[in-house]
């Protein structure tokens, strides 16, 4: 079946500003629960100019303990990969993330884009579409996804609070707030 989780959010910076921000984000106190993140290739293309990243992010399980009385939930890691193409001539990145870990039982996958703002070139505009989907646990299936779909959502919303936060420490306040546009959805395919 599989749940999914849409957020959409501006920042009132520049895209260099946040761009920066976002790929020298983690490890940071603000979130103790990814404790690494290895960049194991990096590419730039010349002809185009677009820089290709991979990325391998540790952090630490956060499944409910009554979930990890399964063998298989008994780890104290979680993979992510992060790929992202930067393409400053267009002042966009586009970023797939998906998780490494329980890659047999679960598919995670994130996509996401930072891209400079139609509405104000000194903003940025972030978006961001997530799906979950479990196989192989029998009638826990639908737990876990419920379980995923809360944990995609809370940290969708974390993760932008921290933007918030290091873009405020790096760059200072922004001179001109946009409107607001913080929406989420939630969708379950039929």
């Amino acid at each position: 079946m599989g749940v999914s989780v849409e957020v959409r959010k501006v920042y009132p910076y520049p895209f260099q500003q946040v761009v920066t921000s976002y790929l020298n984000k983690y490890p940071t106190p603000l979130e103790k629960h990814v404790t690494d993140v290895k960049t194991v290739e990096e590419k730039n293309d010349p002809a185009t100019g677009i820089v290709y990243r991979k990325r391998i992010a540790t952090c630490n399980n956060v499944i409910p303990s009554f979930l990890r009385k399964f063998s298989i939930m008994k780890i104290s890691n979680v993979y992510l990969e992060e790929e992202s193409w930067l393409d400053m001539k267009k002042r966009v990145m586009t970023l797939k993330t998906r998780c490494l870990t329980w890659a047999q039982y679960a598919s995670l996958k994130e996509e996401s884009m930072y891209r400079e703002s139609t509405e104000n070139s000194n903003w940025t505009e972030f978006t961001q579409k997530g799906f979950i989907s479990i196989t192989g646990a029998g009638l826990l299936n639908c737990v876990l996804e419920t379980f995923a779909q809360a944990f995609l959502k809370q940290g969708a919303k974390k993760s932008i609070s921290i933007m918030e936060t290091i873009l405020q420490e790096r760059c200072g306040s922004p001179f001109s707030s946009p409107r607001p546009v913080n929406d989420e959805k939630t969708q379950h395919p039929a």
